[in-house]
């Protein structure tokens, strides 16, 4: 099912939602952002996914793009939504470039807000201008499978009343707190609602921790059982892994903690407890989790190492007792190959088995020498 799909309210609350938006919008006119309305009164009808105003304790209500087209260019709602006491919010899809060229035309938005919201570069970022937090944070894509699974970012930008999300591929911590919302866990702020979506993100991090972990678990199982049959080439590649995963994590989890400890970052007193405390906590938890992984993956590298090289010179070193027993019959044989006169033991039929004999007295005691030396 496509993720748009998926995020989607039963089709009776869909229809409720219509008609209270339309109830509320009775009487006003599409004229007052003309740049944002496009042919037939539609808002953003590329880039637009949902719209609903939350209100703490009840269930969203779905938004006419007329009441949105209001917000986003007066900056304040109509007098019948802003007489609710909740916030909205706007999710958009900027994919297109109609759709990102419509929310840069957004008049009460700040031109460098507007500019954050449409970026595609995949920076994280979070600051605050004229009472309006904006930034962007990163989220796992909507891929199938955790091996696969990558970092993407989504863009927002806050008010006391209203959140502007916009996203370049599926963002499933957005989904997630979509449906939450839907069960009518409305927050007090939308501010919650950017610390919930960190919230999941922090948890499917864990999630990748875990899973790091149990492979990690298994590895020191190998390591301490080890013997003969052991791969340590195998084991090698899937310590790799390990670290390049964490290692990829890593770089986008220090960015965020980064920025969250931020001294210079003045955040609104409405979004500080909200935003900033809560996320920071959940952020550098998960970033001291990555660290003790990373650790943990660097010891048991380092024990591999060992290891390995245990094997290497165990195996230098039967190859060295090796041709250190075959050095006397080298000899002998080389001595008997001398093409000169008056050679003995040629005389006589056991010439052959003498020679042979010969070699395996030298081999012995030079086996029982290295005995005594303690060199076997």
């Amino acid at each position: 099912m496509p993720f748009q799909e998926a995020v989607q309210p039963p089709q009776g609350q869909r229809s409720s939602f219509r008609e209270v938006g339309s109830r509320v919008m009775a009487g006003t006119t599409s004229s007052t952002m003309p740049d944002l309305l496009s042919e037939g009164g539609t808002l953003l009808r590329d880039g637009l996914i949902w719209a609903i105003f939350c209100r703490p304790g009840q269930e969203p209500l779905e938004l006419d793009r007329e009441v949105v087209s209001h917000r986003l260019a007066t900056g304040v709602f109509p007098p019948e939504i802003a007489a609710m006491e909740g916030w909205a919010w706007f999710h958009f899809d900027i994919v297109h470039t109609l759709s990102r060229a419509q929310i840069e035309s957004i008049p009460s938005l700040p031109e460098e807000v507007r500019q954050v919201l449409t970026n595609l570069e995949r920076s994280i970022r979070l600051d605050n201008e004229d009472e309006t937090v904006f930034g962007a944070l990163p989220a796992f894509d909507d891929t199938t499978t955790d091996d696969d699974r990558n970092v993407s970012t989504w863009r927002f930008a806050l008010q006391p009343d209203l959140l502007i999300t916009t996203r370049r591929h599926p963002i499933p911590a957005l989904g997630v707190v979509f449906h939450e919302l839907q069960r009518g866990l409305v927050p007090r702020s939308p501010a919650n609602l950017v610390d919930r979506a960190l919230l999941e993100f922090a948890d499917t991090l864990r999630r990748d921790f875990a899973r790091l972990d149990d492979q990690l678990d298994r590895a020191e199982d190998v390591l301490l059982m080890l013997d003969r049959d052991t791969d340590l080439g195998r084991m090698s590649g899937l310590l790799g892994l390990v670290r390049r995963r964490s290692t990829e994590l890593r770089r986008v989890l220090a960015p965020v903690d980064r920025i969250f400890r931020d001294e210079e970052l003045e955040l609104p007193e409405w979004a500080e407890d909200d935003l900033r405390d809560r996320s920071q906590r959940q952020v550098h938890a998960a970033l001291d989790d990555l660290l003790a992984l990373q650790d943990r993956a660097r010891s048991l590298q380092d024990e591999l190492t060992s290891n390995q090289a245990e094997e290497t010179n165990r195996r230098l070193y039967i190859v060295s007792v090796g041709t250190t027993l075959m050095l006397p019959a080298t000899f002998v044989t080389g001595f008997f190959g001398m093409n000169t006169g008056g050679m003995f033991l040629t005389d006589g039929s056991w010439g052959t088995v003498e020679a042979g004999g010969l070699c395996f007295i030298i081999m012995l005691g030079t086996w029982f020498v290295l005995k005594l030396t303690k060199l076997l």
